[in-house]
């Protein structure tokens, strides 16, 4: 019983130290974000099981000696260390709301919005994200007609139940470092809250490497977007009132690079007169540096340079550096930008902050328009994959961060 009780409270603390360092590069940076991320998603679960072991090992005879005093320390720490994570991951509500009233960003004139019933503790206790009963999906609709081949091209609508008119409109891009991922595993709770607020939110697929070379990925997203602005009234939506374009991770990027682009012919082949312009954007620990600039990746960009070289671009960033940087968020930032939310997690261990950091001061250098930025203390990437409090209190910011930015354009004189 003590040797198995030590080994259940290492990897319990195990999982506590790899959500409070970040490993800032490979091999072990993508060990660190799995185990990381779960851990500090998870950190109330954790901390009710660790409890639990604690309980057991009283019930049943804690043991003596040497053995017994190694499980106390470990068991004590691991409970300590989870509940200082989720003790941040409910603090994320203030942070949130905090950086928000400081940004350069619209401020909403009414109450805010009530909790929605998807969201309450015991369903984020679950984990895993759930529709309510007033949100609707209607899936696997074709947004290129290539004969069906593959799921590339499909995209789902999100929408509430019911009739609905003049809806502002979400299109969401997933993640997955441009070769895995699926419109169906990602940015979920974003897109239950929105549609609940009464949004049409779209999630589509799009092309993957290896098979796809860069830049059918943007290609693809930018034909969602089209489709997006030609058929969302036939769900409810009207994107002349209101488009954003969301994603996290390489779908921040995604999103970032069409929301910067919207006259960009290189991306839009065979479509280049299609409106693929955007109101706002949302980069979720978006990859918005792509050339693997070391004073902002420090190691991970050689890992970056490595997966695009050999799998999503196919040729090396110094035999084609415009390439890379003509992907790169970073270096596409105008005047003419869209408004801009990024949210960032300071533990990342796969997009360092240090780029979120730089995209934002280049940003507001360069552009007027509305820029708020959410630096999360102790976030790993791609938190929102999972129900919790962290990512509840990001996703009601967003909704609300639109929702203001969608009635200061509603109020606004017309020109």
């Amino acid at each position: 019983m003590g040797i198995g009780a030590i080994v259940v409270f290492a990897v319990l603390l195990v999982g506590v130290v790899s959500a409070l360092v970040r490993v800032k590069g490979p091999p072990l940076s993508n060990l660190n974000f799995m185990v990381g991320m779960v851990a500090g998603e998870l950190a109330g679960q954790l901390l009710a099981l660790t409890t639990c072991c604690i309980v057991v090992l009283l019930v049943v005879g804690w043991p003596s000696g040497a053995l017994g005093a190694a499980d106390v320390g470990l068991a004590l720490t691991a409970a300590a260390g989870f509940g200082a994570l989720l003790l941040t991951g409910l603090r994320s509500r203030g942070v949130v709301q905090r950086s928000l009233a400081a940004a350069r960003w619209p401020q909403r004139n009414e109450a805010r919005t009530p909790r929605p019933a998807w969201l309450r503790w015991w369903r984020t206790s679950l984990a895993l994200p759930r529709r309510g009963a007033g949100v609707r999906v209607d899936r696997d609709i074709a947004y290129v007609d290539d004969g069906g081949v593959g799921d590339a091209h499909l995209l789902d609508v999100i929408r509430p139940v019911g009739d609905v008119t003049n809806a502002p409109v979400m299109l969401f891009v997933h993640g997955g470092a441009w070769v895995i991922g699926s419109k169906r595993e990602q940015g979920l709770p974003m897109l239950f809250e929105l549609a609940s607020r009464g949004w049409v939110c779209v999630t589509c697929n799009y092309r993957l490497s290896p098979k796809a070379t860069w830049p059918d990925h943007v290609v693809d997203v930018k034909r969602a977007l089209a489709w997006t602005r030609a058929h969302a009234r036939e769900y409810g939506g009207n994107p002349s009132r209101f488009l954003a374009i969301s994603g996290g991770s390489a779908g921040g990027q995604l999103a970032s690079l069409a929301a910067l682009t919207p006259t960009d012919a290189s991306f839009q082949p065979g479509f280049e007169d299609a409106d693929t312009s955007v109101d706002a954007c949302v980069s979720l620990y978006g990859a918005l540096e792509m050339t693997g600039d070391r004073s902002l990746m420090g190691r991970q960009g050689f890992a970056l340079e490595t997966l695009l070289s050999s799998r999503v671009m196919k040729v090396a960033v110094d035999e084609a550096p415009e390439l890379y940087a003509a992907a790169s968020p970073l270096e596409r930032i105008t005047a003419a930008a869209p408004a801009f939310l990024v949210i960032q997690g300071t533990k990342d261990s796969l997009v360092p902050v240090e780029v979120a950091r730089a995209f934002v001061a280049k940003f507001e250098r360069t552009s007027g328009a509305p820029l708020g930025y959410v630096e999360l203390p102790l976030a790993q990437h791609a938190f929102d994959l999972l129900c919790s409090p962290r990512s509840s209190a990001t996703t009601r910011g967003i909704a609300d961060a639109l929702e203001a930015l969608v009635q200061s354009r509603a109020s606004a004189p017309s020109p």
